[in-house]
């Protein structure tokens, strides 16, 4: 059996290469780094995380949380590292980044039936081939891609926040706390009192921007949305958005604070923190001094700024049927975001599903047709027909994973009986064919 080419070593294309050589077939993972790198991306490693290093809750009444659990009773090589490389978040799954890239890197390379090829794509070649290069894709590939996909390619905007060392924030001025007091104390808050922060949002609406080509706002996907552009919507924005203050009650006065900016560790050491949802393409120099204004930051080391780079991404419905197979050539699969799964989470489990699916078809076996009542199931259907009016990326959320057939009172118990159903289904699945032969490694 010839070999499956996969395209990319990101989160979609590694976890891709994983569920394939667990099946038994042979993969040639094709990846430009080190020798190109993207404007956001600084490691050589598989799976590098570029925005936040949270894969968000981990718990099965929030959808992202059911998604996880859905991955790692199937064998996720990305939960598997994630899970490994886990630092404290509270209720939330965060990774140290490096670590886990090393892991999933290692395992792969480790991996005897899979061939990595340390080179950019160019074209796509012949036989079966899975494209994950990603939102970032170089300018090559992505011009196939357009060529492929009849000029159908979409764009939006990416952002990343800065990091900070601990040791630099000034904790006379913020407080370890978790909202509501929900799990560990692990993020550092920042208060800040009205007075601070009115002057600190009029300073970020006017703060200079670095110039990336072809930016407009309008283009800006709301769930990365710079915060400068946050500060220009409205003087309150910030704070009913990544600022709130309810749920953080400083210890020192016992009181809510009028807004809080929030830190979440980014590395298993716990030396360094990112701001969280401060994702933005200010100039480096504007970023110094408009951040700095937060009192608990007014010394911080800045040992990663901001940056802004174009995240692409395809016209699916109308290019992609609901296992990420391009309906013109289904020997060529799509995964990862440029599909327009939005989030780690969402693009690792694109790309384990193409891999399942990719597999049984290679193999002879019947596709494992993920249901619509389970969160992988209901991401590819979304993507294949499931949006109505203009596609836009999306989240996984409850939304689109078929309803109940009975009431349940309350959403948190909806959400955790969906899950609960989900997970009975999953559990079924894998007891079929696709995933007695998953035994190869």
């Amino acid at each position: 059996m010839e070999k499956v080419t996969v395209l990319g070593a990101g989160l979609a294309g590694s976890e891709c290469a994983w569920q394939l050589a667990r099946r038994g077939i042979g993969v040639r993972l094709v990846e430009m780094k080190p020798g190109k790198m993207t404007p956001a991306h600084v490691s050589p490693y598989f799976g590098e995380l570029v925005c936040s290093n949270s894969l968000r809750s981990d718990e099965l009444t929030n959808a992202v949380g059911l998604l996880k659990a859905e991955m790692r009773k199937m064998g996720s090589l990305i939960m598997e590292s994630a899970d490994l490389n886990r630092v404290a978040a509270g209720g939330a799954l965060a990774v140290d980044r490096e670590g886990f890239a090393r892991h999933i890197t290692e395992r792969l390379e480790a991996c005897p039936l899979v061939e990595v090829v340390r080179e950019e794509a160019t074209a796509i070649p012949e036989g079966e081939v899975v494209v994950a290069t990603g939102p970032l894709s170089s300018d090559a590939i992505a011009d196939v891609i357009a060529g492929l996909c009849g000029d159908e390619g979409l764009h939006f905007y990416d952002a990343v926040a800065p990091i900070v060392t601990l040791e630099s924030v000034d904790m006379d001025s913020a407080f370890f706390a978790s909202r509501y007091d929900k799990g560990t104390a692990d993020y550092v808050n920042c208060p800040m009192t009205q007075e601070e922060y009115l002057a600190f949002v009029a300073e970020l609406a006017g703060a200079k921007e670095a110039e990336v080509h072809g930016f407009d706002d309008g283009g800006v996907f709301e769930g990365c949305m710079p915060v400068e552009v946050m500060a220009r919507r409205g003087v309150d924005t910030l704070r009913y958005g990544p600022l709130k203050p309810v749920g953080l009650r400083d210890p020192r006065t016992g009181k809510e604070s009028y807004a809080v900016v929030q830190l979440r560790r980014d590395n298993a050491e716990g030396t360094l923190y990112n701001m969280v949802g401060f994702q933005t393409h200010l100039t480096w120099g504007e970023q110094r001094r408009v951040f700095s204004m937060i009192p608990a930051l007014k010394n911080a080391e800045f040992i990663r700024y901001g940056v802004m780079h174009r995240n692409t991404y395809l016209n699916s419905p109308r290019l992609l049927d609901r296992y990420y197979r391009l309906r013109s050539q289904p020997r060529i699969s799509f995964a990862g975001q440029m599909t327009g799964v939005e989030g780690y989470v969402e693009s690792s489990a694109s790309g384990m599903l193409v891999g399942i699916e990719t597999a049984a078809r290679l193999l002879g076996l019947p596709p494992v047709d993920f249901p619509k009542e389970t969160a992988i199931g209901a991401l590819g259907l979304y993507i294949s027909g499931g949006s109505v009016g203009d596609f836009q990326p999306m989240n996984i959320n409850f939304g689109i994973i078929a309803p109940l057939d009975h009431k349940v009172r309350g959403k948190r118990n909806k959400n955790a009986e969906i899950s609960r159903r989900s997970l009975e289904i999953i559990e079924k699945l894998t007891e079929g064919e696709a995933f007695r032969c998953a035994d190869h490694l």
